[in-house]
């Protein structure tokens, strides 16, 4: 097993027999398909539609209904006989439409999740579903990017990779291209790969393949999960055991009531069929029905909640549970940052409600005008969706709240210049040129009219380091005497 985050981007690169400018030729490509396979991940014990609709007669109490009818036709007693199968179809019909279409929900989503990818093949950029990928292929990422396959970056200028899905670490990773590991290391601590299922959120960069399919990392946690065998539910178990012991206390009583006539001197037709009689009198028909009806009612109310349930049993299982026990941000939540207040001239505004007074503040304009032109994450039409760093989406999103689009913005402020986030430096500094609409806003900070602006942010103790005034109603002030506050 090649342990890719020890070797260097040359030697990566020999052994996987690819060029990083020009990426794999279409023969080559080919040829390692077939050696490959597809880039995605199997489907484990996928069932066909037949055995679908065989596994719904299998349970103990739908067999007890079936040879019911069975003896009830055999009694001539037809009337009987067809209730009971007509019980039994019923029950097979929902539980069998109910699986069958979730399977086809689940095989729809899968399609639609396939994403396409920015390669390089012969020399060109081309953009191709990721089910083509293969090793050795060079891939370009940027921010917003599903990342494909597993990878060993070549390329980079300030990736950042959300991991959480893989390792349950919330904070994204910054990504290094040229650091190595001499010893083996946890996944989290690979800053030199990427992993399929994980998400870009900042910067971009260009990746050698190195494993697909199955072969990645969530495959091999895929493969762990196909492998684990299902089991009953407490509902099936208990409605099991109810028909065994029905089926066992009937032919009993019915056996003893055979025996017990026979001694009285009756007719052997005659207690047998009264014994077989009393067999199916004590199998309750309506029960798998009512049990199976209340089960899709409950699957139904689930699915308006966007809850897919592929088998019926599974609603009484969820319904069961009292204590549910998560680890790490994105399990239960989105995973998303969001501005919950802003600190603005020693005043706390509360964000999640502000006060209109508040929104109409120049500082607060100014102060949310920078945080989303000096920000790399994008925008949705609505205003509401952001792609990007966890950090940076955050705050376009709040700037949008009151009406400052970052699209918008920028088309007011181009960016004329930027350096970009690192992890020396830890800071963004973009450069803006003004428009004559706001630089009454900006001329506030004091000097002339202004024609460019400048904002930086990061983190705390860097900014504290270079900050050397603040701006509030009165004009500025020296930095000093706010240093207890603003480090509070």
């Amino acid at each position: 097993m090649t342990h890719w985050h020890q070797l260097t981007v040359p030697d990566t690169l020999s052994r996987l027999e690819t060029d990083r400018a020009t990426g794999l030729t279409t023969t080559e490509v080919d040829r390692r398909r077939q050696r490959y396979g597809p880039n995605e991940l199997a489907e484990g014990g996928r069932k066909s539609p037949w055995l679908m609709l065989l596994e719904q007669f299998t349970a103990p109490l739908v067999v007890m209904l079936i040879v019911a009818a069975a003896i009830s036709a055999f009694l001539q007693d037809y009337k009987n006989a067809i209730s009971i199968m007509a019980i039994v179809i019923l029950n097979a019909v929902i539980g069998f439409r109910q699986e069958y279409s979730a399977e086809q929900a689940m095989a729809a989503l899968k399609r639609l999740s396939t994403p396409t990818v920015k390669v390089r093949r012969d020399g060109q950029v081309r953009e191709i579903s990721s089910r083509e990928l293969v090793p050795g292929d060079i891939v370009l990422l940027e921010a917003g990017n599903l990342v494909p396959a597993d990878g060993r970056i070549v390329e980079t200028a300030s990736l950042r990779v959300q991991e959480a899905a893989l390792t349950g670490e919330s904070e994204a990773v910054e990504k290094e291209v040229d650091r190595t590991f001499a010893e083996d290391c946890p996944l989290g601590d690979r800053r030199n790969l990427t992993y399929m299922g994980t998400i870009v959120t900042y910067g971009r960069a260009a990746i050698a393949v190195t494993q697909t399919g199955m072969n990645t990392e969530l495959g091999r946690i895929a493969h762990l999960i196909q492998g684990v065998e299902s089991e009953q539910t407490p509902l099936q178990r208990r409605l099991g055991e109810l028909g065994k012991t029905l089926g066992a206390v009937a032919v009993a009583i019915s056996a003893l009531i055979f025996i017990l006539g026979l001694l009285r001197g009756e007719e052997i037709k005659f207690m047998f069929l009264t014994a077989v009689s009393l067999v199916v009198a004590a199998v309750p028909e309506g029960l798998p029905a009512v049990v199976t009806i209340a089960l899709a009612l409950g699957a139904a109310r689930m699915l308006k909640r966007n809850a897919l349930i592929r088998k019926l049993p599974a609603v009484e299982t969820l319904g069961s549970v009292t204590t549910i026990c998560s680890d790490k941000t994105g399990t239960l939540t989105k995973n998303r940052m969001s501005v919950t207040a802003l600190e603005v001239v020693g005043e706390r505004i509360d964000w999640d409600a502000p006060a209109d007074d508040a929104i109409r503040r120049p500082s607060v304009s100014l102060l949310l005008s920078g945080v989303a032109l000096c920000n790399d994450a994008t925008l949705d039409e609505a205003g509401e969706e952001a792609i990007g760093d966890p950090t940076e989406t955050a705050l376009v999103v709040a700037a949008a709240k009151v009406g400052l689009l970052k699209d918008e913005l920028e088309a007011a402020h181009p960016r004329i210049e930027e350096l970009p986030f690192d992890s020396d430096r830890k800071l963004m500094t973009t450069l803006h040129r003004i428009t004559d609409t706001d630089r009454e806003l900006v001329a506030a900070l004091g000097g002339d009219r202004p024609t460019y602006i400048s904002f930086t942010k990061g983190a705390f103790d860097r900014i504290i380091d270079i900050a050397s005034g603040v701006w509030t109603e009165n004009g500025i002030e020296p930095f000093e005497n706010w240093r207890d506050r603003v480090s509070a």
